[in-house]
């Protein structure tokens, strides 16, 4: 781990004169440390953040959500109106680490973790996320776990959250402070697709600090959950997910969110599943109609090819489990 100073601050502005000088803001640190003791990341400067007012959970005017970037995963997890409201919150969260982890880690942390690609960990490898311009490892590599949809000739990693997926499902946006003031970004624009700068992952400006994640409003009566497919039953990242909310009512999907996980370099929202649903009556045969438009566009790579066929299935299931016909 090579040398870095280290600062708490108590306010926000503290904090913004700190982040606005090149200092790494930290919280539950379950990342960043990380990388840091594998010298992936080599800060300078570390801002603990952990004492500011950003670790409410609040709901909004309208009946939407508000989570502070510093609830922890298990507090929002646990809260009782994210299970009431947003199911597939809580259940992405609560899949998505150890115990341990989700006491430690934050909702603005989580959102802001890199990728868990093993060529971008191994400072040995060519990895243009890591050195810009060095190449990608992965593509010729071992890629069973990578990204079939949103690659580049200079990055397939997959985005390793939960929880993202159920905000890019929901539509939810990020607030953010900085010099400059507030501003909003749509979720889905947040985190940035490789193209030919995958060292760039998210549409932050320098300084800027994530102050909560809003969830907006959305017709009731609504079901929502999220489904994850893995190696292995406890703590590890997705081969696919699939997070999925609808609103019916009269009998008929009036709205329609579905996002995938594990298969996309960001969180992947599924329009084309969206469009098949709405106006439609529940039914098997739609729920693997829509399915079948989920890996359009997909690029599988040589080891990877099974996760259009699985994530395809993956969304018919849950798209059963919440639609009532499983």
């Amino acid at each position: 781990m090579h040398p870095f100073s280290y600062t708490r601050v108590s306010d926000t502005r503290e904090a913004l004169e700190a982040g606005r000088h090149g200092g790494r803001y930290i919280a539950g640190g379950t990342t960043l440390v990380d990388l840091m003791r594998e010298t992936v990341e080599r800060p300078e400067v570390l801002v603990d953040i952990s004492g500011l007012p950003l670790d409410e959970v609040t709901v909004t005017e309208r009946g939407g959500l508000r989570i502070g970037a510093l609830v922890t995963m298990a507090e929002a997890a646990a809260h009782r109106k994210v299970r009431t409201l947003f199911p597939v919150i809580s259940e992405a969260l609560e899949l998505s680490a150890s115990a341990q982890l989700r006491n430690m880690a934050t909702i603005g942390g989580n959102i802001m973790q890199r990728t868990r690609c093993t060529y971008f960990r191994d400072v040995t490898a060519p990895c243009n996320k890591r050195d810009p311009g060095s190449g990608c490892a992965a593509r010729e590599g071992v890629n069973r776990t990578h990204a079939i949809l949103g690659t580049s000739d200079a990055c397939v990693a997959t985005h390793p959250s939960d929880v993202a997926v159920a905000f890019a499902a929901l539509e939810a946006q990020v607030r953010l402070l900085g010099p400059d003031g507030e501003r909003q970004v749509p979720f889905t624009d947040f985190l940035l697709r490789p193209g030919s700068t995958p060292s760039r992952e998210q549409a932050i400006r320098s300084g800027e600090l994530i102050t909560a994640v809003e969830v907006p409003a959305l017709p009731r009566p609504l079901k929502s959950g999220y489904l994850k497919v893995r190696d292995r039953q406890s703590y590890e990242f997705a081969l696919t997910s699939a997070a999925v909310a609808l609103h019916v009512r009269g009998g008929v999907i009036r709205e329609a969110r579905v996002a995938a996980g594990g298969v996309g370099t960001v969180p992947w929202k599924l329009p084309a599943v969206e469009r098949h649903l709405v106006g439609e009556r529940p039914s098997d045969s739609l729920w693997t109609a829509a399915a079948a438009q989920a890996a359009e566009g997909a690029r599988p790579l040589r080891h990877n090819r099974f996760k259009v066929e699985l994530l395809k299935r993956t969304v018919e299931r849950q798209l059963r489990i919440v639609g009532g016909t499983k």
